[in-house]
C-alpha cells in the first residue's frame, strides 16, 4: 500500500512538471509562422533549423513564452495566497490594490514616454507602493481582514480614478491608444533585459511559497490554535502576502491586468485536489502555466491583429466561474 502510494505521488509530480513542458513546445509552433515541434526539440538539442524558425524562437516567441510562464505561475498562486489569508473564495490578486496600483504606474510611464525597461519598472515600484499605503491604511491594533478588504478596495479605486485622469491627459492619437492596450493586457512588448531581472525574483518568491506550502494551510486556522502549534502565524503570514504582492506587481508590470486567471485556476485546483495547500501549491502553478500559455497562443493566433489577454481570460473564465457556481462541489475554500 505504502509503495504504491509513494509510485502515485512520483506520478503526480512527473505529470505537474510534463505537462507545462509538453503544452509549452507545442504552443511554440503555433502562430503566423508554424513552426513544427520536431523543429522545436532539434532546436531546443542544438541541431541546426532553418534560419528563419530559429530567429522566431529565439527572438520572439520564446522570451514571449517564458513572460506567459511567470504570468501563469505567478497570478494564480497569489490569488491562491490572498483566497487562503482571507478566507474569501472571491478573493483575487487585485484585493490589496496592488493590480491598480502597477496599472497605474504603467500608465505614467506609457504618459512620460519611459521606454519598456521604464515603464516595467514604474509599474513594479508603484505596485509595491500600493501595498504599503494598503498594509498602513488597513492594519491597525484591531486589524481585521476585513478592514484590510476595505483599505485594498478604496486604494485599488484611488489608482484606477488615477488611471482615468492619465487617459484624460494623455494624447489621443499616439499615447492614449498604449495605454488602453497594454491595461488590457499584452506580452507583445517583453524583452530580453526584462526577463533576465524579473525571472530570478519570481522564483525566489514563488519558491519561499513552495517551501511553506504546508503552513499555508494555517492561515484558515483560528489564530488561537494555530500559537498551540508554536507557529508565527503573523510571521508568515507577512512572508505569503509579501511575497504573493511581489509577483503579483511583477506580472501586472510585464503583461498588464489579465483578468480572471488568479480567480478561476486556484478554483479549478480546488476541485481536482481539495484544499491541502502541500498538494494545491503546485497544482495551482501548473495549471496557471498551462491555461496562460495556451490563452496566449490563441490571442497571437487566432486573428492577424493580436487579442488583448484580458478578453480571452474574462471570455473563458466567466463562463467557467458559472459552471463551478452551478456544480455540485460549488465555489469553496
Amino acid at each position: 500500500m505504502e509503495l504504491r502510494k509513494e509510485s502515485g505521488k512520483l506520478v503526480t509530480i512527473v505529470l505537474l512538471v510534463i505537462l507545462p513542458i509538453i503544452v509549452s513546445l507545442i504552443c511554440l509552433g503555433f502562430g503566423r509562422l508554424n513552426i513544427p515541434t520536431s523543429d522545436i526539440i532539434r532546436y531546443f538539442m542544438g541541431e541546426v533549423i532553418e534560419p528563419r524558425y530559429a530567429l522566431t524562437l529565439s527572438n520572439i516567441r520564446i522570451p514571449r513564452l517564458l513572460s506567459t510562464i511567470v504570468v501563469g505561475a505567478s497570478l494564480p498562486l497569489a490569488g491562491l495566497i490572498f483566497q487562503s489569508y482571507f478566507s474569501n473564495p472571491l478573493a483575487t490578486p487585485d484585493t490589496l490594490g496592488v493590480a491598480s496600483g502597477s496599472s497605474f504606474g504603467a500608465a505614467l510611464g506609457i504618459l512620460c514616454g519611459l521606454n519598456i525597461f521604464g515603464i516595467e519598472f514604474v509599474a513594479f515600484a508603484f505596485g509595491i507602493f500600493t501595498i504599503i499605503i494598503t498594509g498602513i491604511t488597513g492594519m491597525r491594533r484591531d486589524e481585521s481582514k476585513q478592514t484590510i478588504i476595505l483599505a485594498g478596495i478604496i486604494v485599488g479605486s484611488l489608482f484606477q480614478s488615477l488611471i482615468s485622469l492619465v487617459k484624460f491627459v494623455a494624447d489621443t492619437d499616439t499615447v492614449l491608444p498604449s495605454i488602453t492596450f497594454f491595461l488590457m493586457g499584452s506580452f507583445q512588448s517583453v524583452g530580453k533585459e526584462t526577463l533576465m531581472v524579473s525571472i530570478p525574483i519570481v522564483v525566489i518568491c514563488i519558491a519561499v511559497i513552495f517551501l511553506l506550502r504546508w503552513r499555508i494551510n494555517l492561515l484558515t486556522v483560528d489564530d488561537d490554535v494555530v500559537k498551540t502549534l508554536g507557529v508565527n502565524i503573523n510571521l508568515l503570514r507577512f512572508i505569503v502576502i509579501i511575497a504573493a504582492t511581489i509577483i503579483t506587481a511583477i506580472s501586472i508590470a510585464m503583461a498588464g491586468q489579465v483578468g480572471w486567471v488568479g480567480l478561476i485556476v486556484p478554483h479549478f485546483c480546488r476541485m481536482l485536489v481539495g484544499e491541502n495547500h502541500t498538494k494545491l501549491v503546485p497544482f495551482t502553478i501548473s495549471i496557471g502555466i498551462c491555461f496562460m500559455v495556451i490563452v496566449d497562443t490563441i490571442s497571437r493566433s487566432m486573428f492577424a491583429a493580436e487579442i488583448p489577454i484580458s478578453v480571452l481570460t474574462s471570455m473563458i473564465g466567466a463562463p467557467f466561474f458559472i459552471y463551478m457556481l452551478r456544480s455540485r462541489n460549488g465555489v469553496k475554500l
